[in-house]
């Protein structure tokens, strides 16, 4: 699933109320649900999550950082020491969502193997058709 834009620079703010198509892409994003769940277990370094979220790059993690603190979802806290450390943690809104995106991914792992097989079937179903 894409982030949609991911810029946070572009957004315009027309004082309109986010609709639920929004809120639900932005949380429903391939790097948010990761975020989201490992900042939910207590505050959360930018290298940990950098760690523990395979596969995202420090741009999209920076981005989808900043798109999640827009939000309302996390609250970055910078401390001033040398270098800076920087933590995340969830906000009482992300708290409440932790349980839906928590029971995603339980649903996601107990049926991927079956996922994975349909799909099989499927493009050898279309190998079949197209020849």
């Amino acid at each position: 699933m894409s982030q949609g834009n991911t810029d946070v620079s572009e957004h315009v703010s027309t004082g309109e109320a986010c609709t639920v198509l929004e809120a639900l892409q932005r949380v429903s994003g391939k790097w948010a649900i990761g975020i989201l769940l490992e900042a939910s277990n207590g505050p959360v370094r930018f290298t940990e999550l950098e760690r523990k979220v395979k596969g995202i790059s420090r741009r999209m993690l920076t981005l989808t950082l900043r798109n999640l603190e827009r939000d309302g979802l996390l609250v970055r806290t910078v401390y001033p020491t040398v270098p800076p450390k920087v933590e995340y943690t969830s906000t009482e809104m992300a708290l409440e969502l932790y349980g839906s995106l928590r029971g995603l991914t339980q649903w996601a792992e107990r049926h991927r193997e079956t996922i994975s097989e349909a799909r099989a079937r499927y493009d050898a179903a279309e190998v079949g058709a197209a020849g």
